[in-house]
């Protein structure tokens, strides 16, 4: 593959980006920033303290020297001053480790507090609200953007105090040394300053733009990944490389941008400062030959002047540091969007009135239906079209209900309504009597067990897994559920048995989706949800899969999502979706006899 350069387009496909413009000022990122220091502002105050102590040990040097010198000029004992000097040597150094700890440790909890925050909002967040957010994006922002607060939270915000006190001080002792060389190094200081602070914006804008790209190819990069085999077996790994690698040029150009606009900014302030004391120096110099200017103050005043170097370029760099910290918490606090589920029920007792009994034709009251669904109506977002209208449904306390219809017609919808990944935009749900808005998401989720489609691996062994489903399951109890799939002498056969990394590449896709219902079968739950549960699987693993079913539905319900319909064949009842709405409901003999779309469904698949 050929390197490109920063400043060539990297493919025909790539996209043209511009800068995404920053939709707010600076204000409420640095209220974000604050809000993550402000539980360690205790460290804070003691970082700034002691580097109040060191600043002062600084300051007070060369009139130490000073001392030293007009001592040696009149004769007389140089021994306190010399102590005096170090005195002020030790205490400083000690003062600016001290101060390094505390604020490297503040800095690294900043950090922690940060990602803690991030962690907790993602796993929280609502499922619809994540579903627009890429993997990869939020990773950066957990793994990089974080790491961007630790300087700016800390030592940057101290050493600007620092900073700017030294530069404040040392101006002042040079006026109480000589005003008249005082005014050339004020010019000096006054230019600088104005060139560093028409700059920062830029570096900021730099270090933004930087971060968005990063995102960008975390993103990209993570999705890549996952359909990596796809990738290869169409022959696309350059020009999917070559889109991952745009992001990271273009997150380069922003850096490299930064990078040159904080050079100039660090030169000018390094040369100005310089100038400035080369002035000090002549003028000096000429006032000391004519009488008008002792030696000792001209030295002392030249080491003010030399000393204005480090504050003024480290108000540069740490600037420089803040803006990018600010950038960061920007990005963190798009984060703070993302709506997250709450721990208490949406409603009070009462607040809600729906019937959940329903008169037999003898009219006399059946027993309530374990779950039911009342006039509902779904939508992904306001301005969308409903994808699921006027639901009346009821899930039995015990059986196998099935639903089937084409792609799109909301069999996934019903799903994520159950598991309230998604509210109803009208009508309710109502579980064992009680209505979804006066239940908590534990409080209906710990009702169900759910087998995703996709039947991904939670990262860790395969008891791991497992106990996702029954924390408390002892082993003989992995293993019954395991022999329920066909997966227990598989799983005896790994290297550590139950303690087996449940990685992809240990298990295969059918072994995966056994495992899924594996801890589905062992959380004992009322409701079980099965998506095309067997659609990995062969024929006699299908059958046996078949057999649990069986067996689960005659204490609990079972509601499968079915593509083949051999899955659903033997269901107590088939629910048929079609455009949003329940058309049909019935058995699967029934169903053929009296629903046109079901015949068709059936008569594709081949089955008789």
């Amino acid at each position: 593959m050929t390197t490109q350069h920063f400043d060539e387009p990297v493919a025909a496909h790539a996209d043209d980006r511009q800068e995404r413009p920053d939709p707010e000022g600076a204000l409420p990122r640095l209220r974000v920033l604050w809000g993550l220091v402000r539980p360690h502002r205790s460290s804070l105050i003691i970082g700034l303290v002691l580097g109040l102590g060191a600043t002062g040990s600084l300051l007070a040097t060369p009139m130490a020297i000073k001392w030293v010198l007009d001592s040696l000029s009149a004769n007389g004992s140089m021994v306190l001053p010399v102590v005096i000097l170090l005195g002020l040597l030790v205490i400083g150094a000690l003062l600016g480790f001290w101060q390094q700890l505390v604020l490297g440790t503040m800095a690294e909890k900043v950090v922690l507090g940060a990602r803690t925050s991030l962690i907790r909002r993602i796993y929280g967040a609502r499922v619809d609200a994540l579903s627009t957010r890429s993997g990869g994006e939020l990773v950066t922002r957990v793994t990089s953007d974080t790491v961007l607060l630790r300087e700016a939270s800390s030592s940057s915000i101290v050493q600007i105090v620092n900073s700017s006190i030294t530069l404040v001080g040392s101006i002042v002792l040079m006026a109480v040394l000589d005003w008249p060389i005082l005014l050339v190094t004020l010019a000096a200081v006054i230019g600088v300053g104005g060139v560093v602070g028409f700059l920062m914006p830029r570096i900021a804008s730099a270090q933004q733009g930087a971060q968005n790209a990063l995102g960008d190819l975390g993103a990209r990069l993570e999705g890549g990944i996952r359909a990596l085999r796809t990738i290869k077996v169409n022959g696309a790994e350059r020009s999917q490389a070559d889109r991952v690698m745009y992001d990271a040029q273009v997150s380069a150009r922003h850096s490299i941008r930064a990078v040159r606009t904080e050079a100039v900014a660090w030169t000018t302030a390094g040369a100005g400062i310089q100038l400035s004391v080369i002035a000090v120096l002549a003028i000096g110099a000429w006032r000391v030959s004519n009488g008008t200017l002792a030696v000792s103050t001209l030295v002392a005043f030249l080491l003010y002047a030399f000393q204005l170097v480090d504050p003024v370029t480290e108000l540069t760099v740490h600037m420089s540091q803040l803006q990018a910290g600010i950038a960061a918490a920007g990005r963190i606090r798009e984060l703070e969007s993302i709506r997250v589920e709450s721990d208490h029920a949406s409603a009070t007792p009462g607040t809600v009135e729906v019937k959940t009994e329903r008169r037999s034709a003898g009219g006399v009251f059946e027993e309530s239906a374990l779950l039911r669904f009342v006039d509902v109506e779904a939508r992904y977002d306001a301005t969308s079209k409903p994808v699921l209208i006027d639901a009346d449904l009821d899930v039995p306390r015990r059986g196998h209900l099935a639903i089937v219809g084409p792609s799109g017609a909301g069999k996934t919808t019903i799903f994520s309504l159950m598991l309230r990944f998604l509210d109803p935009s009208a009508g309710h749900l109502v579980l064992d009597g009680t209505p979804y808005e006066q239940l908590t998401y534990h409080e209906v989720r710990s009702r169900f067990a759910y087998v995703e489609q996709d039947t991904p691996v939670v990262p860790g062994s395969v008891r791991d897994n497992l106990a996702l489903g029954n924390p408390r399951a002892d082993d003989l109890a992995m293993f019954d559920s395991l022999a329920a799939v066909h997966l227990d002498e598989r799983v005896r056969a790994l290297p550590q048995g139950l303690d087996t990394p449940a990685m992809s590449t240990t298990l295969s896709g059918g072994e995966r989706q056994r495992l899924a219902l594996a801890r589905a079968l062992i959380s004992d739950a009322d409701i079980l949800l099965l998506d095309e549960a067997t659609a990995q699987l062969d024929g006699r693993t299908e059958a046996a899969i078949h057999e649990v079913i069986g067996r689960v539905a005659q204490r609990s319900a079972v509601i499968t999502i079915a593509h083949r319909l051999s899955t659903v064949i033997d269901a107590d009842e088939i629910v048929v979706l079609e455009r949003g709405r329940i058309r049909a409901r019935g058995t699967h003999h029934e169903l053929l006899k009296g629903d046109e779309l079901y015949r068709e469904l059936v008569a594709a698949l081949r089955i008789s």
